[in-house]
This record gives structure tokens, C-alpha cells and sequence, in this order.
């Protein structure tokens, strides 16, 4: 009888030691910060140390080079469309052609600008993309920037080319699905948003990631969830005026950090 009484103390102090085990797991991956939660802070860190550097001289030169070859380009385009709509003007008899084509070519170039700074200034930033990658890392992440690759001026407008190309021919696709979106008032915004969100991720991190890449690495650490997190964050703030002129440099040197991050989880694994 007490070997039976034993032997059910026994299975008793087994189940118990079970039960322990399991609360104790329950409560440690409780305590743990969830892998989104991570990823939050993560972008959310990178953007306040990307802010916080926009006074060092470094960033500002390459704010105020990047910035003004865009306006350039769209006054450039502004004038282009003036020259055009005169010609078309005086080609079919519309008196007062030179007012009115000034107006038209100004409300097309605001337009345009609206829709195209994003492309337009990111594709100019690639060439100045090495100056961004440096400031950030002589800064905050020293070690990486003895062996930081200076891209060659093909391989940059290579990037620049497939960049833009992309952008023009994601947002060109999406258009029809946004059209079906009409009747819902907020929908082609929010696809818009998404689209430019996937793209701006991809081309933030990119910037980094291709002065670091191994030859045998095939793709970047950063994922996927990641990069769409910070391309939309840079994709709303492209969304309020003023903010958008200073949101591609913004947008270059958080992803730097989140490039670096990226790395260092890899290394570390």
C-alpha cells in the first residue's frame, strides 16, 4: 500500500513540476516584446536618430544639392509645358495664348509636382546616396564606414534608372484598380500609399545595403515587413507640405539604421 501511495505522490509531483514548467513559458513569452513591437521601435528609432541629424553639414549638403536639382528639373518641366502650350495656342487661333499658357503650364508643373516629387527626388538622390550612408555612419555606426563601397557613377544611375522605372511603372499599374476604388473615396489614396509605401522601403534600404553587400549575398537582411513600415512612414510624411521636401533625405539616412540593424541580427545569429 505504500509503494502504491509512493508512486501516486510521485506522478502527483510529476504533473505538478509540468504544470510549473508550462506557466512559467506562458509567462516568460508574455514578458518577451513581440516581434511587431520590435520592429516599431526599430523604425521608430531609426526616424528620430534620421531627424536628429538633419543639422550636420553633411546632410545638409546633400539636402540642399538634392533639393535643387529637383526644383530644377520641375522648372525646367514648367517651362517646357509654357513653350508647348504657346505653340499649341497660336496653332489653333486661341487669343491670349501666352497668359493662359503660363497659367496652364503652372498649374500642370503643380501638378505634377504633386504626383512626381517622390520619383523625381529620390532618382537625384541616388547619386548623392554616398554622402547620406557616410554621415550616418561616421556618426552612429563608425566601424561600418572604414569598409563602406563608393558606387561608381554607372552603377548609380543604373540604380537611379531602375528606381524610377519602377516607381513610374508600379503606380502606372495601380492605376486601374484605384479607378475601381473610386466609390469608395479613400481607397485609391490608401492603394497609393501602399504602392509608394513598398517602393520607398526598398530603395531607403537599398541605399545602405549595396555599399555593404557581399558578392555572394544574394539579398537584403532587411525584411520585407520592415522596409514596408518605413516606406510607408516616408510615403505619409511626403503627404504634408513642407515635410516632403525634407522627406527623402529623412527617409535615406533612417534607413541606413535600419539597414545596419539588419546586419548586425544577421551577424549576431
Amino acid at each position: 500500500m505504500s509503494l502504491v501511495q509512493s508512486w501516486l505522490r510521485l506522478d502527483v509531483d510529476r504533473q505538478k513540476a509540468k504544470h510549473n514548467d508550462f506557466t512559467r513559458q506562458i509567462e516568460f513569452d508574455l514578458a518577451r516584446p513581440a516581434p511587431h513591437s520590435d520592429l516599431m521601435t526599430d523604425v521608430l528609432s531609426s526616424l528620430a536618430k534620421a531627424i536628429g541629424q538633419l543639422a550636420d553639414r553633411a546632410v545638409l549638403r546633400v539636402l540642399a544639392k538634392s533639393l535643387g536639382i529637383t526644383l530644377l528639373i520641375f522648372a525646367g518641366l514648367g517651362f517646357g509645358v509654357y513653350l508647348a502650350l504657346v505653340e499649341a495656342f497660336a496653332y489653333f487661333g486661341i487669343g491670349d495664348g501666352g497668359l493662359a499658357s503660363a497659367t496652364a503650364a503652372t498649374l500642370i508643373a503643380l501638378v505634377s509636382f504633386w504626383f512626381l516629387f517622390r520619383v523625381i527626388a529620390l532618382a537625384v538622390l541616388q547619386f548623392f546616396a554616398d554622402e547620406i550612408v557616410k554621415a550616418v555612419e561616421i556618426k552612429h555606426f563608425p566601424d561600418a564606414a572604414q569598409s563602406v563601397r563608393t558606387l561608381p557613377f554607372r552603377e548609380d544611375l543604373h540604380n537611379s534608372m531602375r528606381g524610377m522605372g519602377r516607381a513610374i511603372g508600379l503606380n502606372l499599374l495601380a492605376l486601374p484598380i484605384a479607378g475601381l476604388l473610386l466609390f469608395t473615396a479613400v481607397g485609391p489614396a490608401l492603394l497609393f500609399l501602399l504602392v509608394n509605401a513598398v517602393l520607398l522601403g526598398r530603395e531607403l534600404t537599398d541605399m545602405a545595403w549595396l555599399r555593404h553587400r557581399e558578392p555572394n549575398v544574394p539579398g537584403t537582411p532587411v525584411t520585407s515587413l520592415t522596409r514596408l513600415v518605413l516606406g510607408g512612414a516616408i510615403a505619409a510624411l511626403m503627404l504634408v507640405p513642407f515635410a516632403n521636401l525634407l522627406a527623402p533625405v529623412i527617409g535615406a539616412a533612417a534607413g541606413t539604421h535600419v539597414t545596419h540593424r539588419a546586419m548586425a541580427r544577421v551577424r549576431h545569429a
